[in-house]
């Protein structure tokens, strides 16, 4: 146990730290190796591989992902920023990278070899977006004449331009959409977030007309014709798993779910573990959104409230699109269960991000805080 009395950097971590939030996240990490035993061996058996192909590389990514939430947590606000600026501009580099010489898998182009090392950089380009958005929108507000606004918008283009490129739908809308909540924060006009509003859905629109596969899926979910298979034994999986499930290893609907270890690892948890499990998942991410929401509202500095406020945002509606999907109460969408699902880039990226949050809501000195929200220029802290 770290004394009180231990003014060095781990000691001055420890006790500084948001300990709620460090045990959620460990909590959500631990479940995804239990469910990664669950749910993979199945999946790496019918592709021909080891059966714990998956659980093992699961366990060899969480320890990249650990590492760099907990050194993460140890940054102040401006080397978060810089952080940041730099995974941005690598993550953007990399996504046009990703379309001419990317690996293209189920006709979408998302992920680049490193090393040896698939990665997918649209996932570090998330948290790093929402603190670089952050930053102009705190400063558009702090200095009349810089034009914060604007370039987020800009941002906000060209990220979307390139997901739209890859194309990647699901990303477009939770980036879209965390954005909206960003630019809600920030006090601008309503006509502007009616305007965007409106945007938003004639690009929903325009989706439906131009990509076959976003139309097709639409269309399945709202006539329930088609191949819906997937979703159809998702939720087959999470009827007979009952309250309190078929027992560890009992499943058999996980046998022939083509992605129970990803995209549908949440109903592996309800076959196997029961509905009992799923709430407590739930309950986890809705314990880290809203404490994140509150904890945001305390914050002295725009910078700090909109930055976190984004980040666990984001981390609660990719996993609502995700569940709600296993649920069949959203079009199907691949997207992965934050720190649950099987995934290197998804995992480690997620680290980056709640490492972020640590990171901003550790108890410093500078950092008073109060329930209201503050004006945008009392006690305000230079910001680079």
């Amino acid at each position: 146990m770290v004394s009180r009395l231990d003014r060095g950097p781990v000691g001055n971590w420890w006790w500084t730290i948001d300990r709620w939030y460090l045990a959620a996240f460990l909590s959500l990490m631990l479940l995804g190796i239990v469910l990664s035993f669950a749910a993979s061996p199945a999946v790496a058996m019918r592709i021909g591989l080891d059966p714990y192909h998956f659980v093992i590389r699961q366990i060899v990514f969480m320890v990249p992902a650990l590492i760099a939430m907990i050194g993460v947590s140890f940054l102040d606000e401006r080397q978060i920023r810089r952080l940041a600026i730099v995974m941005l501009a690598g993550s953007l580099v990399l996504m046009v990278v990703a379309l001419y010489f990317g690996v293209e898998v189920k006709g979408a182009r998302r992920w680049v070899t490193l090393m040896g090392v698939s990665v997918q950089p649209s996932e570090f380009m998330k948290p790093a977006f929402v603190i670089v958005c952050a930053w102009l929108f705190a400063e558009g507000a702090r200095q009349p004449d810089v034009p914060g606004n604007l370039l987020a918008m800009i941002l906000l283009g060209l990220a979307l331009t390139l997901l739209v490129a890859q194309p990647d739908l699901g990303q477009t809308m939770l980036l879209v959409a965390t954005w909206g909540v960003m630019f809600f924060m920030a006090g601008l006009p309503w006509v502007w977030i009616f305007a965007l509003g409106a945007s938003a859905i004639g690009g929903l629109g325009a989706a439906y007309s131009v990509f076959p596969h976003v139309a097709k899926r639409i269309d399945h979910f709202m006539t329930g014709e088609g191949d819906t298979f997937q979703v159809d034994t998702a939720r087959e999986a999470l009827m007979r798993g009952g309250w309190f499930g078929q027992g560890p290893g009992e499943g058999v609907i996980k046998r022939v779910l083509p992605d129970s270890h990803t995209d549908f690892v949440f109903a592996v948890a309800g076959e196997e573990f029961g509905l009992i499990l799923c709430f407590v998942i739930l309950m986890l991410f809705a314990f880290v959104v809203l404490k994140g929401l509150r904890d945001s509202l305390r914050e002295h500095d725009d910078f700090s409230r909109y930055a976190i406020s984004g980040l666990v945002i984001q981390f609660g509606l990719q996993s609502i699109i995700n569940m709600g999907v296993n649920l069949q109460l959203l079009p199907a969408k691949g997207m992965t269960l934050p720190f649950i699902s099987y995934g290197g880039s998804s995992l480690i990226a997620e680290a980056i991000a709640m490492g972020m949050v640590l990171a901003l809501t550790r108890r410093r000195p500078s950092k008073r805080t109060h329930i209201a929200f503050p004006s945008r220029t009392a006690g305000r802290v230079p910001a680079e």
